[in-house]
């Protein structure tokens, strides 16, 4: 009798273990979710994923509810307040980022009519199904990630380092790295 399939290892907390199951690796195709996530990402950079995800509903009410075209509007005055704000990541590059990045955001739907129609090109509009085993069989960067860390950084794009881009790719579904023996793997297509 084969083992029972077991969800990623990550997924520890009713917090994370909902995030896995519902959101983590489904392909998205929201500019808004889009752009959420890649300031999210850019915010986690040195913390935990956990930690942002507790601190998400406060970036959501903070930051527009992630309306790449109020955030690019910021004010230095509003990013100030923000940093005060206890709850989200009080780092001022990160904050600055976001508004930075809400505006290079602009530009890419500006110049492709959407994020998503940006972004999806890198896979020709398919996720990338990785046959990963183990943790250890996930890696933190790849060629993918690399290139696209380097061409967002040509268009003004800030926290956007190869290993951030890899785990955006993964939340917004781009690359499924559900392990095989995961049971939202085939789900999340």
């Amino acid at each position: 009798m084969p083992p029972e399939p077991r969800r990623c290892p990550w997924a520890r907390t009713a917090q994370s273990i909902r995030y896995h199951d519902l959101e983590w690796g489904v392909p998205v195709h929201d500019d808004r979710v889009l752009f959420e996530f890649l300031i999210l990402e850019g915010a986690q950079a040195g913390l935990s994923w956990e930690t942002i995800l507790g601190k998400r509903a406060r970036y959501r009410e903070v930051f527009a509810d992630f309306d790449p075209a109020l955030v690019a509007r910021f004010t230095p005055a509003r990013c100030a307040a923000l940093l005060r704000d206890p709850g989200i990541v009080r780092n001022r590059l990160k904050v600055a980022s976001a508004v930075t990045n809400a505006r290079a955001f602009l530009a890419v739907q500006a110049e492709f009519g959407s994020f998503d129609a940006y972004l999806w090109r890198w896979v020709d509009g398919k996720p990338l199904r990785a046959r990963r085993r183990t943790p250890a069989d996930v890696p933190a960067r790849t060629p993918l990630s690399d290139a696209l860390s380097k061409d967002l950084q040509r268009r003004g794009f800030k926290f956007v380092g190869t290993t951030i881009c890899y785990a955006f790719m993964q939340a917004i579904g781009v690359v499924n790295d559900h392990l095989a023996s995961c049971p939202a793997r085939n789900a999340s297509s």
